[in-house]
């Protein structure tokens, strides 16, 4: 008799119970996922944001301890949306020629990134530094490259801004009424 009563105990659970928890634990994680995609996004959008940031202060950095003209350009050009080079710009054409040292190069973007920049020289999604920090354009070293880079990912944006000191700054639109898209840095 003590053997049934224990067993009765320990039987585990119904299929009825098994059901309900499995009904409750999937109307959970549809109710959670619409607010995990959105955090994922917000996470992906920060890290090319930050990636591209860390660029900029890379080759700003270079150019400093090596006291020479150190370029950051589009991969193709014309969009940072393909990645970036950063090079030792010896004959300062804005192009990783075969006998400049590239320093780093960034991979392209997913295709779901819209990537968009307003810089002072707009000839070509470039940025480029003299020996002491300062940002250029590639015909003058009086005046400064400064300017935007806009990252959007889903309707949700971040910007690098490059003063015309050459000192950058990540920022968020909705939050900081200063984080325009002009061309004046800031």
């Amino acid at each position: 008799m003590r053997k049934l009563y224990f067993s009765r105990l320990h039987r585990g659970f119904s299929l009825v119970e098994l059901l309900v928890a499995f009904v409750v634990a999937a109307i959970l994680m549809v109710l959670a996922l619409p607010s995990f995609t959105s955090f994922i996004d917000n996470q992906k959008l920060q890290t090319a944001t930050l990636e591209f940031y860390a660029g900029v202060n890379l080759a700003r950095a270079e150019a400093i301890k090596r006291g020479a003209q150190v370029t950051m350009v589009a991969v193709d050009g014309n969009n940072w949306k393909s990645g970036w080079t950063i090079f030792v710009d010896d004959n300062g054409n804005l192009k990783a020629d075969a006998t400049e040292q590239i320093i780093f190069t960034h991979d392209a973007l997913s295709t779901k990134f819209n990537v968009s920049s307003v810089f002072t020289d707009t000839s070509s999604a470039y940025i480029s530094y003299t020996g002491n920090g300062r940002s250029r354009t590639k015909t003058s070293v009086q005046q400064p490259q400064a300017g935007t880079v806009s990252f959007t990912y889903n309707s949700v944006t971040r910007r690098v801004k490059v003063n015309f000191l050459g000192r950058a700054r990540t920022c968020n639109p909705d939050k900081d009424a200063t984080c325009d898209a002009s061309a004046t840095g800031g």
